[in-house]
């Protein structure tokens, strides 16, 4: 028996629109063309919207970061908490700590329960442990608060890269996914202006303003909560998970908002078994076994792009204080151009994602970066750089670096099946920032002490040879992914032949 599923409208028009046929029996396979319909669409202000809900969470996330680096010394001259040096690099470590774990649990209920349920969970999760932190009383409250807001921080990558690929049509998702994450540069911007108002002794008593500097992220998450309510499950999510009913009634209503109407045309359909979740053992053969050399491309580019990025970033106020003598106080207006370039990149290049295509321009855009890297970091070395100049090239550098880290997310979100796409980019978003968080300005902090140039050269050597490798292997290995749907990169898992 085949039942029918059709938008609401004249029967011709429910005939040109029917998608879905749902076959009851035993073992519940559907025939959709809800992939599609999905890619075929043009840009909407469907997809404006998300755009917006979206992007700025990693504008939070751009916040967050900036106001932790920025706010060390306010939090050693507070009369109530007093942080030593070890204090600040031990919540610094709970933040990383608590992004890492939440990104793997919750990437783990990502593709169990939903994509929009986890919208919220993690965004109230990040809200309520933001606004707690400005409230912090001791060292150790301060620390659970960040582990929690980085455990929100965390699962909402998961969450919001998934559904990126789900909902954007396929010839735009390249740049979306590109601007998305770099949208990250602007809430750095925005930590980078607001360290310096909040933190100027002259404006706002010392111990009252990183507290408002942290209830300003928790103010833009509550914006954020109200714009997710734009945002629909992925109708991809839905087929998968027994309720193509829904799947159907979101997408049209999507269709009528691109075009006004349904659409009028006949689309390729696809067959999957429809199942309650992906056994654990069942993630790992995909990751591992199946696509095993995506799986290794993924980690190289998330790798080498952590550590390339934490390293330079982290330590970026220390090489302006140590080398250049800049006051501390005046860092952030050193951040300001470096943010720039690194959100112009993905701005200006990330059509050639879907134009030259992925494997080209991973492969340039890493390449590229590594090597500015290692020309900048001689000139530095032999002390032919000024603080204005050095700030020139890195503001360079990361034109082109930050459209390279953004499509390590964009590979390993959009070549595994859908079944396991969200705990696919926790994962290799926990071993990437688990290696290049932790290793990488713990490293090159090691080497700023020693105050050589040469020895900070020969880290910057380093972090430029993980590029070039990175380039090498996308250029063997990368899928080219552009333009195409994810169904056809990667078929689903629930796949019937």
């Amino acid at each position: 028996m085949n039942v029918q599923v059709t938008a609401h409208g004249s029967k011709a028009n429910d005939d040109a629109v029917a998608s879905l046929s749902v076959q009851q029996d035993n073992d519940r396979i559907i025939e959709t063309s809800i992939p599609a319909r999905l890619d075929n669409l043009r840009w909407s202000g469907f997809h404006t919207r998300v755009v917006l809900a979206l992007g700025i969470t990693w504008i939070l996330d751009g916040l967050e970061v900036t106001l932790a680096g920025s706010l060390a010394g306010a939090l050693k001259e507070s009369p109530a908490l007093q942080f030593s040096n070890f204090d600040v690099g031990v919540a610094n470590s709970a933040y990383l700590a608590g992004a890492v774990l939440g990104a793997l649990g919750f990437g783990w209920l990502t593709d169990r329960i939903g994509r929009k349920k986890l919208f919220f969970i993690t965004l109230a999760l990040y809200l309520i442990a933001t606004a707690a932190t400005a409230l912090s009383w001791s060292v150790a409250s301060y620390a659970l608060f960040r582990f929690l807001t980085g455990a929100g921080i965390g699962g909402e990558y998961t969450a919001i890269n998934s559904t990126i690929q789900e909902l954007v049509p396929a010839r735009y998702r390249g740049w979306t996914d590109l601007v998305i994450n770099g949208s990250f540069w602007i809430g750095a911007a925005m930590g980078a202006v607001s360290a310096i108002v909040l933190l100027d002794p002259a404006v706002i008593a010392p111990d009252l303003g990183w507290r408002l500097a942290y209830l300003t992220g928790a103010g833009l998450g509550l914006i954020v909560f109200v714009m997710r309510m734009w945002i629909p499950e992925s109708p991809r999510w839905l087929m998968i998970h027994g309720r193509p009913d829904e799947a159907h009634a979101i997408v049209a209503e999507i269709e009528k908002s691109a075009t006004g109407d349904v659409q009028q045309q006949t689309l390729p359909k696809i067959k999957i078994r429809m199942r309650d979740h992906t056994p654990l053992r069942e993630v790992a053969q995909t990751l591992f076994t199946t696509y095993r050399t995506r799986s290794i491309v993924g980690l190289v580019l998330m790798g080498a792009q952590a550590f390339f990025y934490n390293a330079i970033f982290f330590t970026f106020a220390l090489v302006l204080t140590d080398f250049f003598g800049i006051p501390a106080n005046h860092v952030g207006w050193y951040i300001l151009p470096f943010a720039a370039g690194n959100f112009l990149g993905p701005l200006l290049l990330g059509r050639l994602f879907d134009t030259l295509g992925r494997r080209m321009m991973i492969t340039l855009t890493y390449g590229v970066s590594g090597l500015l890297l290692a020309v900048s970091g001689y000139l530095f070395s032999i002390g032919a750089l000024s603080a204005q100049t050095q700030t020139i090239a890195w503001m360079v550098i990361f034109f082109f670096a930050s459209p390279a880290a953004s499509a390590a997310y964009l590979t390993v979100s959009e070549t595994f099946p859908l079944e396991v796409r969200a705990l696919a980019i926790a994962v290799f978003y926990a071993i990437g920032t688990g290696i290049g968080g932790v290793a990488g300005p713990a490293l090159f902090g090691a080497l700023i002490d020693t105050g050589s140039r040469n020895s900070v050269f020969a880290g910057y050597l380093f972090g430029s040879a993980l590029m070039v490798v990175a380039a090498i292997v996308a250029w063997r290995y990368a899928i080219a992914a552009e333009r195409k749907s994810l169904e056809s990169v990667a078929r689903p898992l629930a796949f019937v032949e």
